[in-house]
C-alpha cells in the first residue's frame, strides 16, 4: 500500500481526465471545478483514536493551481499525514479508468458509485472508490485503498447545494503501521505509544471543520 491524499478535487492537468475509460460524472465533477485557481480556508481539527488524546488544533490550509496543498499552524498535528488532506487530487495524477458499480437515489439526488483504477504503476493507491452526485457535481464520500498508508474512508457535508468544497469532513482510517511525528503533535496531547506500537491494524476517525473560504475562480 502507497501514500495518498492532496487536497480535494481540485486541478492538476485535466489531461488524465479526459482520457478513454473515464465516466461522464467524473469529468463533469472535475470541469466544475477546473474553475477553481486557488483558495484558502480555516481548519479545526479533532480526532478519536484510542492511542491519541489531543485537543482541538487549529490551522490555516491553502490550495495554489498547480501547487501541492499547504498548512500553515503554530499547533498542527499531522496525523496521519496523508488523512488531513481532504482532496482527491491525487487520484488523478496519473491515468486510470473508472468503473460505474451502481446508481441509487439520496433525498431526492442522484448518487452514481465508481471505482477509479490507476492504469499507472506510479499511482499512490490500488483502487478508489467515490459516491459522485451527479445532480451537484461533487464527491459526496470516497474509500481509498492506498498502496502504503492503509484505507481512508471520507465523507463530505456541504453547508449548501452550490458550495464547491464541504464545511465538514469525516475522516476514518484503518492502517497497519503508523508512525506519528511526535514534535508535530502540539502541546496538551498525550499519546499511548505501546498501543500505537502494537501489531494489527489501528483505527481511528479525523474531524475537519472548515470555515471562512477565500475562494479565487478563473478570471474572478
Amino acid at each position: 500500500m502507497r501514500n495518498f491524499f492532496l487536497s480535494f478535487w481540485l486541478l492538476i492537468s485535466s489531461s488524465n481526465i479526459f482520457s478513454q475509460g473515464v465516466d461522464e460524472s467524473l469529468i463533469k465533477m472535475r470541469q466544475r471545478i477546473d474553475s477553481v485557481n486557488s483558495f484558502q480556508v480555516n481548519l479545526q481539527l479533532e480526532t478519536d483514536i484510542s492511542f491519541v488524546n489531543m485537543p482541538v488544533k487549529r490551522a490555516v490550509m491553502q490550495w495554489e493551481k498547480g501547487k501541492p496543498v499547504q498548512f500553515t499552524s503554530k499547533d498542527f498535528i499531522l496525523l496521519p499525514k496523508k488523512g488531513l488532506d481532504f482532496s482527491l487530487s491525487s487520484l488523478f495524477e496519473y491515468p486510470f479508468v473508472t468503473l460505474v458499480r451502481g446508481i441509487t437515489t439520496q433525498q431526492g439526488q442522484t448518487i452514481k458509485e465508481m471505482n477509479v483504477i490507476p492504469a499507472d504503476r506510479r499511482a499512490d493507491f490500488s483502487i478508489a472508490t467515490l459516491w459522485i452526485n451527479t445532480s451537484l457535481r461533487r464527491v459526496e464520500s470516497a474509500e481509498i485503498s492506498t498502496n502504503k498508508d492503509g484505507i481512508y474512508f471520507l465523507q463530505m457535508h456541504y453547508r449548501l447545494p452550490t458550495d464547491f468544497f464541504p464545511d465538514r469532513v469525516e475522516v476514518k482510517f484503518e492502517i497497519e503501521k503508523i508512525k506519528i511525528p511526535l514534535n508535530f503533535m502540539g502541546k496538551g496531547t498525550r499519546v499511548d505509544k505501546e498501543k500505537m506500537k502494537a501489531d494489527g491494524m489501528k483505527s481511528g476517525k479525523i474531524f475537519l471543520n472548515m470555515s471562512d473560504y477565500i475562494i479565487r475562480k478563473i478570471g474572478g
